[in-house]
């Protein structure tokens, strides 16, 4: 739950600083009754996103054996590096993002070009959202754990979104971004370490040091139970992790994690209106 709950708070937060930014520049330049292009381009883009995601889900539902493992595997792999990119993405463009939307908006001179405006925006956070929650109910094999916390998440984000359209004409968002970008590296992280474990699985590889176990809990906390699931579906813990699971982990977690730490300390003193934030107006 946890690990869905956070995909989508950020990945829900993301997509309300968009509409916020889109309805009051639309507001400022007294197009307000165009409004409605907005919300028609986000609700289009949101059922398409939930029925990519329903049919991704039940096509890949009822797969066994290697074609399961498979599936697991690059489901695992490809969310990890779309994690990754977006991560360094919005870290490198959330400065920019308020003004590219408005110039976006001053283009659009039509309902038809509002919409898809807001449908191209909202398109690629929901898919990029399908995909991870797909990658969370695999790791944690807990499905409505995985909607719960989801659910949870995008109510969070709504309450965000309005406090963020409310708020005035600058919040910073250094400081989220930063920490929920961090609890996202160590996600992926797991993400890659599920990925070997799935290949090894898909190829029935029981022998070499390099697939066996470093450690096998067999009771406690860190076994099984909700504390277990909690850790295995965020962090990719696993009671009987392999050492090409723990390896991978690490072979992603210090590299990607010391370059998010590294950019993520400013450099040089910058006054205020120049640091990293998103303007809605």
């Amino acid at each position: 739950m946890g690990a869905s709950f956070l995909i989508t708070l950020r990945e829900g937060l993301e997509i309300a600083i968009v509409l916020a930014i889109l309805l009051s520049y639309l507001v400022k330049s007294n197009r307000s009754n165009e409004a409605v292009a907005v919300w028609r381009g986000a609700g289009a883009a949101t059922v398409l996103c939930l029925i990519i995601g329903v049919v991704i889900h039940l096509a890949t539902g009822g797969l066994h054996g290697s074609a399961e493992k498979a599936v697991e595997m690059v489901i695992a792999a490809a969310a990890a590096s779309v994690l990754t990119w977006m991560i360094f993405w919005m870290r490198t463009h959330s400065r920019s993002m308020g003004a590219e939307l408005r110039q976006q908006v001053d283009e659009a001179t039509t309902s038809t070009a509002l919409a898809a405006i807001a449908f191209v925006a909202v398109v690629r956070e929901g898919l990029e959202t399908a995909l991870f929650l797909l990658s969370a109910e695999n790791a944690s094999a807990s499905g409505s754990s995985v909607v719960f916390g989801g659910l949870l998440g995008l109510a969070l984000a709504a309450v965000l979104g309005r406090l963020f359209y409310m708020g005035g004409n600058r919040v910073n968002l250094r400081t989220f971004f930063n920490v929920t970008g961090l609890l996202l590296i160590l996600f992926a992280a797991g993400l890659v370490g599920k990925a070997f474990h799935e290949f090894r699985e898909m190829m029935s590889i029981e022998t070499g040091w390099i697939w066996q176990p470093v450690w096998t809990v067999e009771s406690g906390i860190w076994s099984s139970g909700t504390f277990y699931d909690f850790m295995k579906g965020f962090f990719g813990w696993h009671a009987e992790t392999e050492r090409i699971r723990l390896i991978s982990y690490f072979a992603y977690l210090i590299p990607v994690g010391y370059l998010f730490l590294r950019g993520a300390k400013p450099t040089t003193s910058v006054p205020a209106e120049n640091r990293e934030s998103v303007s809605t107006h």
